[in-house]
């Protein structure tokens, strides 16, 4: 077990909770925990990426960034799962719909991961990894989003490395096989779970489609996605 502060994380291991949401984006991190978090407390602040410890409803809870891409959320919750002692992080982003029948602000939970990148080179393994989220976090996110009368999307989303991709049939090839929607995540989020025997679960809202170019607004993206992390909060609440 590695010391902590760690170079990426100001916090000592007793002021994360077992149980972390996380954002790419750190002003929708703040937020979180000044709207929602009873007592939230930093922990953290390096490099702009910040960390809060609270309680939701009597439920211990940290939120935190992992800035954008693989490489950057490889880092932060590899830390949290191997120097932190964290069980569960459920990562609360945005992502581009790629399903038809999708549109902007649904919510989907991605039970499986598809994903360009080369993150699961370090593993050396003698086939292809499938990254999923696990099945009892999923499933307590499902049943609580039906309670909450949330509509929910469950199936596989795919991690990109590239934002601006260079080949146009790209969204399309991914389309094809039924992919819901894309982002760039939740494939280093799912490996590292996987490596270190935690859980993971990734769900985002629909910032944008693919295909026709249409948005949300970059304020909402910080802070109009309540009910998202609202869902993410009670199904902690829950484990």
């Amino acid at each position: 077990m590695a010391q902590t502060p760690t170079p990426h994380n100001g916090g000592r291991k007793e002021d994360v909770a077992k149980i972390v949401l996380m954002q790419g984006d750190p002003l929708r991190t703040q937020y979180t925990a000044e709207k929602f978090l009873e007592n939230p407390k930093q922990f953290t602040g390096i490099r702009g990426i910040v960390g809060y410890t609270g309680t939701y409803r009597g439920k211990e809870v940290s939120v935190m960034g992992h800035g954008m891409g693989c490489p950057s959320i490889g880092i932060y919750s590899y830390e949290l799962f191997n120097f932190y002692d964290v069980d569960t992080i459920i990562r609360t982003g945005s992502a581009g719909c790629i399903a038809d029948h999708l549109s902007l602000r649904s919510i989907v939970l991605a039970q499986g991961c598809s994903t360009d990148s080369n993150y699961g080179d370090q593993y050396q393994l003698p086939g292809t990894f499938a990254p999923l989220a696990d099945f009892n976090v999923l499933m307590t996110a499902y049943e609580t989003a039906k309670e909450m009368n949330i509509d929910v999307e469950v199936g596989n989303v795919v991690t990109s490395d590239v934002f601006y991709n260079a080949n146009p049939e790209y969204n399309l090839k991914w389309k094809n096989m039924g992919i819901l929607a894309v982002e760039m995540e939740a494939a280093a989020l799912y490996m590292n779970a996987a490596h270190a025997g935690k859980r993971a679960l990734t769900m985002c809202t629909v910032s944008d489609n693919v295909f026709t170019g249409e948005t949300i607004p970059n304020e909402e993206r910080e802070r109009g996605l309540d009910k998202m992390l609202t869902l993410a909060l009670e199904t902690a609440r829950k484990l």
